[in-house]
């Protein structure tokens, strides 16, 4: 079967023929129709991700298939059925076996593409601003890097919450795609001030930070009594070093998030909220935004398009 590898840290990830695997116990496997893309596949690449598998490996970390077979001890989900699974690795192959612990129904009328690109964007967004930050209706959510894979989904499901959001992109087509995911502001983050801005909207009560550098300073300043900010990611490479006397004068909290990190402590929190998530796309409530498509033997395009930052919703290789 064709798989795209990474064979080590110093030369670029390629495609290649290799043995389709059989699924061992516990394991399911699954012919593979879309994986979607992710920034932590660009850091995996350079050895920068805290979660990179030693090399070789084959990558993707999120994709959506249809269950071929069991392995010892598995008899769920049926085969044929339609799943989408948070793997880690393995997403970017005609075929591949997983844990059939982590397989998640798809809705029938939920597109493989959409279903690929769903699981990490969403599903980040929605513990961090449930679980973590508390989100209620009523108050004011920055989304820094609002038109990104994870910063779209936080538009969406922070105005599905009942929240007024401010999406804070580059450029008027990337913030024209956050308003149509249901954002009541738009800034510019190239115009002026970004502090200043949110403060004239009347300050922020929680910040979804998926970008750090200035951006994430600027927030901070805007930032209310008791706000809460997220910290999901640093896009912009630069990772902010926090004031802890500005957080006691002002009662904020500062919270790290990451959305892997559940199936390891938590494994149920991270299969309810995915469910609940796949109920919200059922109901219609929810509606993920895949702005482009690529097939397998150009994956590399795909990744370049996603590390010049040119993309908004999610990139999808499709199989």
């Amino acid at each position: 079967m064709r798989a795209f590898l990474l064979e080590d840290h110093t030369t670029p990830p390629h495609l290649a023929e290799i043995a389709q695997p059989m699924p061992g116990p516990g394991q399911i496997l699954v012919k593979i129709a879309a994986c979607g893309l992710n920034f932590a596949d660009l850091l995996m690449i350079d050895g920068m991700y805290q979660d990179t598998p030693t090399p070789p490996f084959t990558m993707g970390m999120e994709l959506a298939g249809t269950v071929m077979g069991h392995g010892p001890g598995v008899d769920m989900p049926k085969v044929g059925a339609r799943v989408a699974i948070f793997a880690g690795q393995g997403g970017l192959a005609e075929y591949g076996v997983f844990d059939a612990r982590r397989a998640v129904p798809i809705p029938d009328a939920m597109p493989f593409p959409q279903a690929a690109g769903f699981l990490v964007a969403y599903g980040t967004s929605h513990l961090a601003l449930t679980r973590k930050a508390g989100l209620q209706p009523g108050e004011r959510l920055v989304v820094l890097g609002a038109a990104g894979g994870v910063g779209l989904s936080a538009v969406a499901l922070g105005a599905a919450m009942g929240a007024e959001v401010v999406a804070v992109a580059r450029g008027a087509e990337r913030l024209a795609v956050a308003q149509a995911a249901g954002a009541h502001h738009l800034i510019d983050s190239r115009d002026g001030d970004l502090a200043a801005r949110l403060k004239a909207l009347g300050g922020v009560d929680v910040v979804y930070d998926a970008v750090g550098g200035a951006d994430f300073d600027a927030a901070l300043r805007a930032t209310r009594p008791e706000g809460r900010i997220l910290t999901i990611g640093f896009a912009s490479g630069v990772v902010p070093q926090i004031p802890a006397n500005l957080l006691l004068v002002k009662n904020i909290s500062v919270m790290g998030f990451y959305w892997g990190g559940y199936l390891r402590f938590a494994p149920d929190v991270l299969n309810t909220s995915l469910t609940e998530l796949m109920a919200l796309y059922a109901a219609g409530r929810i509606k993920p935004h895949v702005s482009a498509t690529f097939p397998l033997e150009e994956t590399a395009a795909a990744l370049a398009l996603l590390r010049e930052r040119k993309s908004t919703g999610k990139v999808v290789v499709t199989i």
